[in-house]
């Protein structure tokens, strides 16, 4: 007969043998699951979050190549001031600080889309010979954009309005008192501008008490290549 001491240790090895068999199979369970989580987690798809298409000066769409992008507003009655976008370069606004009541003006480059010149031109208390000195100064090949603020007709007079006809303006004509109008046209165009909007003042269809609702015009201008 075995000894009492002898089927204890008999147990006890036993015992270790099965700790150690439980034991083997618990990590190679543990480990099975980890490689199984990481080879799905590497097959899972990752969905990308895309952003919105952002193009140059918020336009709804790019302009091709050889075009400059351009965005703008005439102001809001008295209160806020026109703004002209180009290339995602701001050229005229109120935060700028460069726009007042009247014709705001920004001249640019036709090649390389540089702004050249801004001004704005007081056509209710100005004088409208400042204005015409300067449209003299406009060389061949200049883009020439424009925005109404407040009044901006008062003081044109025909040989203004002539002027800037020749830029390819077709609704200069009959800009009156408190109009909006926004513009883009150029020196030494051949044909009238397809860049153009005129809302008139009209008490009855007014946005706004005495003026007409904003316009805003987005396009892109040919780059001059000569």
């Amino acid at each position: 007969m075995m000894r009492a001491g002898g089927i204890l240790k008999l147990a006890a090895l036993v015992s270790v043998f099965l700790l150690a068999v439980f034991l083997a199979f618990e990590l190679l369970e543990i480990n099975v699951d980890f490689n199984l989580g990481t080879m799905f987690a590497r097959s899972m798809p990752v969905e990308e979050v895309t952003k919105p298409a952002r193009y140059k000066c918020g336009l709804s769409k790019p302009c091709p190549e050889g075009h400059f992008s351009f965005k703008m507003a005439s102001g809001a009655a008295s209160v806020v001031g026109p703004k002209i976008c180009l290339e995602d370069n701001i050229l005229m606004s109120g935060v700028k600080n460069n726009v007042g009541r009247g014709l705001n003006i920004a001249l640019v480059n036709g090649k390389t889309g540089e702004l050249m010149k801004s001004e704005f031109f007081d056509m209710w208390a100005g004088d409208v010979n400042d204005l015409i000195k300067f449209l003299k100064t406009i060389e061949e090949g200049t883009v020439v954009m424009i925005a109404t603020f407040d009044d901006s007709a008062t003081k044109l007079n025909d040989e203004a309005k002539t002027m800037i006809s020749e830029l390819g303006s077709s609704s200069i004509g009959s800009l009156g008192f408190r109009d909006n109008w926004i513009f883009v046209g150029g020196k030494g165009i051949k044909t009238k501008s397809p860049f153009e909007q005129h809302i008139k003042n009209n008490g009855e269809t007014n946005k706004y008490e005495g003026w007409p609702e904003v316009l805003e015009m987005e396009g892109c201008i040919p780059q001059r290549k000569d």
